[in-house]
């Protein structure tokens, strides 16, 4: 039987790990220590997904992205991190990947995160990176919602677009697999609202990342059914 998908393509934080909270907390720190306009949460949870750069340049477009984005790296290296690297996975997260990657799938990255950010994050999770055949970070590519980082992991993995598979908790995730011609899948729970999640181009909101299994069965099977 040929698989609808040959590639799945994860997002990390808020769709494997369960670092939305750490990230605003982090986040909140680092406003403080530097003495900068105070931002909601909502704020700041609403960027989670797009690059740090481009997340500091909305929350403070009154200020030099660059400039303030050294500052709060500077920060982070002096306290010895932000915390993101200890975020858990979501529950049963680990054995899917396992089983996704024991039936064939090629599975990968697209994250947000810094290469430094995802690494640290992977080597909490030990053995984790194995099952991924590639990752890409925003600081190495193009950040969300621009499609690029999604187009290289198809030249990398030479799986074309349409038995690619997004997942993500984000419409920024969304709307760069519509960009790239990649069908997506949402998990709510994570930055974006559901309502947030409805309303962009996903074939499907899924309540947590622990239906997702279960959901891709279901996409097969429909496929064979159909042939």
């Amino acid at each position: 039987m040929r698989r609808r998908f040959e590639l799945i393509v994860f997002d990390w934080d808020g769709t494997l790990a369960d670092s939305t909270g750490l990230i605003v907390a982090g986040m909140q720190r680092a406003i403080g220590a530097l003495g900068l306009e105070p931002r909601a949460d909502e704020s700041i949870r609403a960027l989670i997904g797009i690059g740090f750069r481009e997340a500091l340049a909305e929350l403070y477009p009154e200020h030099d992205a660059a400039e303030l984005e050294a500052a709060l790296m500077a920060l982070r290296r002096r306290a010895g991190g932000d915390g993101q690297q200890h975020a858990p996975l979501y529950p049963g997260v680990r054995p899917m990947l396992g089983r996704l990657h024991g039936h064939g799938y090629r599975l990968a990255v697209a994250t947000g995160k810094s290469r430094a950010g995802l690494e640290s994050a992977l080597s909490r999770h030990r053995g984790l990176g194995r099952r991924f055949l590639a990752t890409r970070t925003a600081d190495e590519t193009a950040a969300k919602p621009d499609p690029r980082m999604l187009h290289e992991l198809l030249a990398h993995s030479g799986v074309p677009p349409q038995r690619a598979l997004m997942v993500g908790d984000t419409d920024y995730d969304m709307h760069m697999a519509e960009a790239a011609g990649i069908p997506a899948v949402a998990v709510a729970g994570g930055a974006h609202p559901v309502e947030r999640l409805a309303a962009s181009p996903a074939r499907e909101v899924l309540s947590s990342i622990g239906e997702f299994a279960a959901w891709l069965d279901t996409a097969e099977l429909e496929r064979t059914q159909a042939e």
